[in-house]
């Protein structure tokens, strides 16, 4: 027998109304695109069938993640596996996740998002991973992006100086066109916690 797609979720630290579910399948191996309302989903199988469920109003995909924003408030206890059974029902059909035509027409903060993940994926990550840690681009509002530690870098007491001195200085040298960004990373639940509310690092 076929075992079942496995896909875990993660409610967003900045965003309650927004649950971001990881799969292990790649849905979009390459880019990124985000849909802010029906209308704009028209044409990309997987997220008509996110939008068709009841209180949906945001759907961004990337790689293997799929995050879903819904009317607040949320219970995503409640809502969690009917999200996870459209994703699986998805992928079982067969369908490309977007249209080619969505990826073309991606407006400007989606494409600076696109651009600082891939900076993280070629320059940040294989650094960080040496310490056991890796960096991810959780969202970008604006021209604000929201990180999230993970691995060895979470809970860690020397989180606030490899964010603030390695990684936010590198990628400031890298795009002049961001504002603030932000520390979303929930350290009070490591191994080690080091604090518990996320960290504004204000532009320079």
């Amino acid at each position: 027998m076929e075992q079942p797609i496995k896909i875990t979720a993660e409610i967003l630290q900045h965003d309650k109304a927004s649950c971001r579910f990881l799969v292990e399948k790649a849905l979009l191996p390459n880019g990124f695109v985000r849909f802010r309302d029906k209308e704009r989903a028209k044409g990309s199988p997987l997220a008509e069938r996110l939008f068709a469920m009841e209180g949906v109003l945001a759907v961004m995909i990337q790689g293997n993640e799929i995050t879903v924003t819904r009317q607040p408030p949320v219970d995503w206890r409640q809502f969690g596996a009917p999200i996870g059974a459209a994703i699986r029902a998805h992928i079982q059909s067969g369908q490309p996740a977007i249209s080619e035509e969505a990826l073309k027409t991606a407006p400007e903060e989606d494409q600076l998002r696109q651009r600082v993940q891939k900076f993280l994926d070629d320059n940040v990550n294989p650094a960080v991973a040496s310490h056991g840690g890796y960096i991810t681009l959780i969202d970008v509002k604006g021209k604000d992006l929201y990180i999230q530690m993970g691995g060895g870098c979470q809970g860690c007491g020397q989180a606030n100086v490899t964010l603030r001195e390695g990684v936010e200085t590198s990628i400031r040298q890298n795009f002049s066109d961001i504002g603030e960004i932000l520390d979303v990373t929930d350290h009070a639940s490591g191994e080690n916690p080091y604090y518990g509310n996320s960290a504004r690092y204000p532009e320079r």
